[in-house]
């Protein structure tokens, strides 16, 4: 790390707690990293400056008087999907948004836990696309190589904690964004259980397929960030058992079974998987087995499961677009999608809903011979910036579904998923790999991913700096 870097999350919780450093000091230092990159890099839609400020000085008094709490002083930033009080949820969307009356849920327990928000990070518009570009904010650009994406639609929090403006971020993930964007920017991004980091003041976002997840460098602060956020409002549908996450980090994860599973599920349109990331992913595969695991080829039985996520994407995004303030301002591709939502949010929407259960049975009876699957999370490397963002609806779709078939059955099944980096398929080119379990298996998948970075140190590598892109930066992991 090089001194105008955000130290991780867990390190700067440490040295806040032993007086090394005061939270205005690092809250300063990541304003000032946010403003001298937001030119080249385009991370956020909303600076909270002076109320950063304001909460790092209530945090130091807090911890001058002894006070400690889980993140005590740490600047974090959320997604603009998320409300934030006195602060527009404009999640992509061009139009005048009224400021938020209250937190969501998921900001609230961060407050809770003593983080300051330093900002909303850029998604694109409602979330749709696996790339961060629109005419409300521009171009959310990847520091690994700046001419090409970040992914999306978590991309604004990818970008910012890739190249060190803060220690971690909230994202979102309806079909991947958690885990797409972290895929393309060498980071950990978990997806967890639906219902573990409430949606509230939406009790299902996007009819359950969405939830709120993690970015970070490493696994250790992935999962104090989960921890931190995780909990529930009185009247979320969904309420999983809790689970304190980050206790699993260093705990031997046992001898696993592994389901390498290179197939894309079930979809409408050609997809194919680029060489160069099967043969990272196998690498991957390759170093559990010398890990101890029992790594197979096999692949969850998911059937025709898009016929299950397609209303209520779809769905989600017609009651989005109703809500906004100028519905006509919205890209051609949004108002295509609200009215294919409008049509089927009746009964296609409710038999995709009841399917859910039969896919729980069916692909939770695959989880009695594996305990894990290894997948890629994107079939492409991460695309140019405008590559998809020009394109028209129907040629939209059908090159999100090439470049990312992996990552959306779990949102329908609705069960925790962590990206790894897997290394580099060119230069500035990061790629990543997905561990996927059943229901509530966070702690396992956590552990598992924590026992692979302590031997291949994914965290030490850093974006190069000033660059489109560096000679090394390329280089697959060793």
């Amino acid at each position: 790390m090089t001194p105008d870097r955000s130290a991780g999350l867990v390190e700067t919780r440490r040295a806040l707690a032993a007086g090394e450093v005061t939270s205005r000091e690092v809250v300063e230092r990541t304003l000032a990293r946010i403003e001298a990159a937001q030119a080249t890099l385009n991370c956020f839609r909303i600076v909270r400056a002076e109320a950063a400020l304001a909460e790092a000085d209530a945090a130091d008094r807090e911890l001058a008087a002894g006070v400690r709490r889980p993140l005590l002083g740490v600047p974090v930033a959320v997604k603009d999907d998320m409300d934030v009080a006195g602060e527009p949820t404009a999640f992509g969307c061009c139009g005048e948004f009224p400021p938020a009356a209250a937190d969501g849920e998921a900001v609230r327990r961060l407050r809770a836990a003593g983080a300051v928000i330093v900002g909303k990070t850029n998604t694109c518009e409602l979330g749709q696309w696996p790339f961060t570009e629109g005419p409300a904010f521009g171009d959310t650009r990847n520091p690994w190589n700046t001419e090409h994406t970040p992914g999306g639609s978590s991309g604004g929090s990818a970008a910012a904690v890739a190249a060190g403006l803060v220690p971690a971020a909230l994202g979102s993930d309806g079909a991947g964004s958690v885990r797409i964007p972290a895929s393309w920017t060498h980071l950990i991004g978990i997806k967890p259980q639906r219902g573990r980091i409430s949606t509230w003041p939406r009790g299902e976002s996007f009819h359950g397929i969405t939830v709120n997840g993690t970015l970070a460098r490493t696994v250790a602060d992935a999962a104090v960030l989960l921890d931190a956020a995780s909990g529930n409002h009185p009247l979320d549908p969904h309420r999983p058992p809790a689970l304190t996450v980050a206790d699993a980090v260093g705990r031997d994860p046992g001898r696993l079974r592994v389901a390498l599973s290179l197939k894309p599920p079930f979809t409408a349109a050609p997809a194919r998987l680029d060489p160069v990331i099967r043969s990272r992913v196998v690498e991957l595969a390759e170093r559990l087995a010398r890990l101890g695991h029992v790594v197979e080829q096999a692949d969850p039985p998911y059937g025709r499961i898009g016929l299950a996520f397609l209303p209520r994407a779809t769905a989600g995004i017609a009651e989005r677009v109703r809500e906004a303030p100028d519905p006509a301002l919205l890209d051609p591709r949004t108002r295509g999608a609200a009215r294919l939502g409008r049509l089927l949010a009746g009964a296609p929407l409710r038999a995709a809903r009841r399917a859910e259960a039969v896919l729980h049975r069916r692909i939770g009876a695959f989880f009695e011979s594996y305990d894990v699957v290894l997948a890629p999370t994107t079939a492409m490397p991460p695309p140019r910036i405008g590559a998809l963002a020009r394109l028209g609806g129907l040629a939209t779709d059908r090159a999100i579904i090439a470049a990312c078939p992996y990552a959306w059955p779990w949102n329908v099944l609705g069960w925790p998923g962590v990206n790894v980096p897997a290394g580099f398929a060119g230069p500035g080119l990061p790629v990543g790999a997905q561990l996927l379990g059943p229901a509530d298996s966070e702690p396992l998948l956590v552990s598992l991913a924590a026992q692979v970075e302590a031997e291949l140190r994914w965290h030490e590598r850093w974006p190069p700096e000033g660059v489109d892109a560096g000679a090394d930066a390329g280089t697959p992991a060793a």
